[in-house]
């Protein structure tokens, strides 16, 4: 089995599911956006997974790539480099499977009224046979560029389950002899995450406060600003191996955002066993979040409803916010790497 990525950026979460793919034989050849990069994350060697540059392959030299593998699967990821659109072009008329991936949301936005028209037009399928969608806003997304609901799978993303899963299982008793009230951002330092609402709810509560505290990892443009927010501590970006060290001290996680569409984060510190508080638009609380239950969502650009959920964190007993984590790690086991790498198999496999 030969699986061709055409990515944009790798990241952690992206290799636990190539790392799942490998494990059930197959030999995947990655290339991927080596510029432009969001986050400074650095992919590791792996056995079985074969790494190109973006930009030291022209499209002709994938198409080459291509045509000598004849993949048996290819994903891309979305649309916007059209050099991999002509290579999925070239896979199509071959008969050869591939896979968008998609983890936007359907928007009622003008760009999105013509991707729908256009995909009811047959546009998408002259590139993709499937979509592979991250949850079920995407599944809704995918109908509307015309994709046929037997060919849409599921669990486009997952986090590196087995790395969170040991974060929670070495903190847990920790955590019962005292439960730690910090929250917990990670993510950009950028407008898109809602940092400045995060502020303006941390200055509502700064009577009622007790001893919790807030730590944020990250970096972006908003770094200086945040810096000189009292009660806040600013962590540089970590590798994932180095971002779990921050889940024992953590015990709530926090994803303001005004956009995401779906947000592996949440995946990661829910099997990392923390109570959660998001936005009301973050795509993976359809997942991993049930409001009440492991944690609250609250109106996305609303200080006062963050405040409001933060203030029950706060005034909630350590007791039932180690209620709360145990959920949160059980919800985080609902999508795995193996779950992720089978949906994309399942592709291949004729009916």
């Amino acid at each position: 089995m030969k699986i061709l990525y055409l990515y944009a950026e790798v990241l952690g979460y992206t290799m636990a599911t190539i790392q799942a793919l490998v494990n059930d034989g197959a030999e995947v050849h990655v290339v991927h956006w080596d510029h432009k990069k969001l986050t400074a994350y650095q992919h590791p060697a792996m056995d079985g997974v074969h790494f190109y540059r973006r930009s030291e392959m022209t499209v002709e030299a994938i198409c080459t790539l291509a045509r000598n593998l004849s993949p048996n699967i290819t994903v891309v990821s979305g649309w916007m480099d059209k050099g991999y659109l002509s290579v999925a072009r070239i896979l199509r008329k071959n008969n050869l499977p591939v896979a968008m991936g998609l983890d936007g949301q359907w928007l009622p936005s003008l760009r999105q009224f013509v991707a729908s028209l256009a995909g009811r037009m047959g546009y998408f399928s002259r590139y993709f046979s499937h979509a592979w969608v991250a949850g079920v806003y995407q599944y809704e997304y995918a109908r509307k560029l015309g994709f046929d609901k037997n060919s849409i799978v599921y669990d486009l993303y997952s986090a590196d389950i087995m790395l969170f899963n040991q974060a929670y299982a070495s903190t847990k008793e920790h955590k019962k002899i005292a439960y730690p009230h910090r929250f917990l951002f990670v993510g950009r330092l950028e407008p898109i995450k809602g940092l400045d609402v995060l502020m303006a709810a941390w200055a509502l509560l700064s009577e009622v406060r007790a001893d919790w505290d807030f730590h944020l990892v990250g970096d972006g443009s908003l770094k200086p600003m945040l810096a000189s927010v009292p009660g806040i501590v600013l962590k540089p970006f970590m590798q994932p191996d180095l971002l779990i060290q921050e889940v024992k001290q953590a015990g709530c996680f926090v994803l303001p955002s005004r956009g995401e569409p779906w947000g592996v984060v949440v995946h990661e510190f829910a099997a990392a066993g923390m109570p959660l508080i998001v936005s009301n638009v973050v795509g993976a609380a359809s997942t991993f979040l049930i409001n009440g239950f492991n944690g609250f969502t609250f109106l996305v650009n609303d200080n006062e409803s963050l405040a409001k959920k933060m203030l029950a964190i706060i005034e909630s007993s350590d007791a039932e916010l180690l209620l709360m984590a145990q959920r949160s790690h059980q919800l985080g086991q609902k999508i795995t790497p193996d779950t992720s790498a089978g949906n994309l198999l399942a592709i291949g496999i004729n009916l």
